[in-house]
């Protein structure tokens, strides 16, 4: 494990860092071998399922954290972007660390060769209704050294699973590249940035990422795939707490109950279930840059029909590709409301974007090639609902290029209110989305290189 100083900037991988344990860790010997041995002094609360129990204390401060995170005026959520949109522009008229991608978040730190002394730059580069995700930006880094997986009860100093479930806030960064097989699911605590740039970071062949009941979480920069169900065994989420978990379904990435989600530039593909999920009253998410591949039900965003506090869902997703392989779910949502732009859709076998329970979605500035299959040239699905019911519901396209034969079902009045709720930032013209996403999924980046 290598712990840097909050005030460090020079993050150089070379460094052999034998520095003091933080608060988070403190009660053994950072450089033990014996996994057990970081929680001597540190008291462990028993839980038989915790994951189910609806009054817990991580789960009371995430409530307060989504209804905190509820937009009320999304409008200012779309003038804020446009700020952003024009001083990016400003930049690039005078030649300020400008490579020219036309992609507001890559704009804001890829373009700098030195990005990798100033990696939290990224925490300020968010947009959409995950913007205010912070991460671990006001804490320490934590550099993973070892990529194995022993034991998720009493994790190895070093590893990934020792870093997501600190208490304090972490940005934490690879030594080198490696696959990480998790032998459970991966519970994560609030306040942490996982940043897989400058190594080649797969998370595979196991358990994937939970975020459950916390807040403040950036993904960035790892290939997460053939993840595979586990579960009936204990795993730690704290420092003082470990818990018996039922099964989990596979997920890449589960956001469960949580806000302040940013999941951006990640490669994923080929699990179990779904690749990004959020439910229980998740809010504040953006997903951003990503490349899906190879999977049949990509994103669920809600819960069920029937769960009604996922009425405050407010999801962004912007500059993804949904390429090869993928069969539906891009994504599927219920009750919020649902920003869908300048996304490149270029494979779908049923369907791209379906729906219950009324959610309101606002497609803008997407580019939907349709399959071949004469009966899948639609891209719009409403799920187990009869046109008499969804025909009120808000669903509008404004600014596709619809191709090959694809075409939008829109609904709805067009309430002005109701679409200012799922509007998260400008949309550009359909016609720049090969440039936008053209750098979608984990990036190649190398230290001393403009990424």
């Amino acid at each position: 494990m290598e712990l840097l100083p909050k005030s460090s900037a020079l993050v150089a991988l070379a460094l052999v860092l034998l520095l003091p344990t933080p608060p988070a860790v403190r009660g053994g010997n950072a450089n033990s071998s014996s996994p057990s041995s970081s929680w001597n002094a540190t008291e462990m609360h028993m839980s038989s399922s915790w994951t189910e129990s609806p009054v817990s204390v991580r789960d009371q401060e995430a409530a307060g954290s989504r209804r905190e995170a509820v937009v009320d005026d999304p409008e200012n959520v779309a003038s804020d972007f446009e700020m952003i949109i024009r001083n990016s522009s400003d930049r690039r008229r005078l030649g300020y660390l400008s490579c020219g991608t036309g992609n507001p978040i890559d704009d804001c730190w890829r373009c700098n060769p030195n990005w990798h002394l100033d990696r939290k730059r990224l925490a300020d580069c968010g947009i959409g209704f995950g913007r205010n995700a912070i991460g671990g930006r006001d804490g320490r880094f934590y550099v993973v050294t070892d990529p194995s997986d022993d034991d998720p009860v009493n994790p190895r100093p070093g590893t990934l699973r020792h870093a997501v479930i600190q208490d304090e806030p972490l940005w934490i960064m690879f030594h080198r590249d490696m696959v990480i097989q998790l032998k459970q699911e991966l519970i994560m605590n609030s306040f942490k940035t996982i940043d897989g740039r400058g190594a080649n970071v797969h998370i595979a062949n196991g358990g994937c990422i939970t975020i459950q009941f916390i807040t403040n979480v950036i993904i960035h920069g790892l290939h997460i795939h053939d993840c595979k169900p586990t579960g009936n065994a204990m795993v730690r989420s704290s420092p003082s707490h470990y818990g018996w978990r039922t099964i989990a379904d596979g997920d890449a990435i589960s956001i469960f109950g949580s806000s302040h989600i940013w999941v951006d530039h990640n490669s994923l593909s080929n699990c179990a279930d779904g690749l990004v999920d959020a439910v229980m009253g998740s809010t504040a998410i953006t997903v951003s840059n990503n490349h899906f591949t190879h999977h049949n039900e990509v994103m669920l965003l809600g819960h069920s029909d029937t769960y009604v506090l996922d009425k405050q869902m407010q999801v962004t997703i912007a500059y993804n590709h949904f390429g090869e392989g993928l069969m539906q779910r891009m994504p599927r949502c219920r009750h919020g409301y649902f920003h869908v732009v300048n996304n490149d859709y270029t494979h779908w076998e049923m369907y791209a974007i379906g729906g219950s329970a009324e959610p309101t979605i606002n497609s803008q500035g997407n580019r939907y090639a349709a399959p071949a299959n004469p009966f899948a040239k639609e891209v719009t699905k409403r799920v187990g609902t009869a046109e008499s019911q969804w025909q009120s519901w808000n669903w509008r396209s404004e600014g596709d290029l619809l191709l090959n034969g694809a075409f939008f079902t829109p609904s709805g009045a067009g309430a002005a209110r109701s679409y200012a709720r799922a509007s998260s930032l400008g949309a550009k013209a359909s016609s720049l989305v090969g440039s936008l996403t053209s750098s979608a999924g984990a990036l190649p980046c190398r230290s001393g290189q403009a990424c």
